[in-house]
């Protein structure tokens, strides 16, 4: 599996879904269930790739600004959410995060921004077609602390001061 169909599979399984996060992450394992399990575990590595790419600073403090304020499990569900949006929205929030008040149509947070079962399809599917878990994908881990310059997910001075336009349209915690 290439990335144009990694993210061709994210694009329609979402619109399938309406944008509905949960409805994404069943009808996500109802598309990946029709692969077979070397393609599941792909597509795995694909997402997996891009969970870790976007462990930054700058993302973490985008979604404290979206959030309302981002703990550990929230952002980790965040980035998720992000690879649930697509492409442009994915690749906009890791260039610059404060361009999602440009990218975003809307963002409720009580709606948006928990995407954590989708970082659970692939090992779903893959368990549904062999009866086994998931093996180890051979990726790197994670890096022990995020990329970049640290920013304080509850100072909202700082989060202004670092993304005006997403705090513009979307904060105010």
């Amino acid at each position: 599996m290439d990335e144009t169909e990694f993210w061709e599979i994210v694009d329609s399984t979402r619109e399938a879904a309406e944008g509905d996060p949960d409805d994404h992450a069943e009808v996500l394992v109802e598309r990946l269930v029709r692969l077979d399990p070397e393609s599941v575990l792909d597509f795995a590595r694909h997402f997996e790739a891009r969970y870790n790419r976007a462990y930054r600073w700058d993302v973490w403090g985008a979604a404290a600004v979206l959030l309302g304020g981002a703990d550990d499990d929230a952002f980790d569900s965040f980035r998720c959410w992000l690879i649930g949006q697509g492409r442009e929205v994915f690749e906009g929030a890791v260039q610059d995060p404060d361009t999602l008040a440009e990218i975003l149509e809307d963002f409720d947070e009580e709606f948006d921004g928990d995407g954590e079962e989708l970082g659970y399809a692939a090992d779903e599917a893959y368990e549904q077609l062999t009866g086994v878990v998931s093996p180890d994908l051979g990726l790197p881990p994670q890096p022990r602390q995020p990329e970049g310059t640290p920013v304080e997910p509850d100072d909202e001075a700082a989060l202004a001061e670092r993304f005006p336009m997403l705090w513009e349209r979307f904060g105010a915690m």
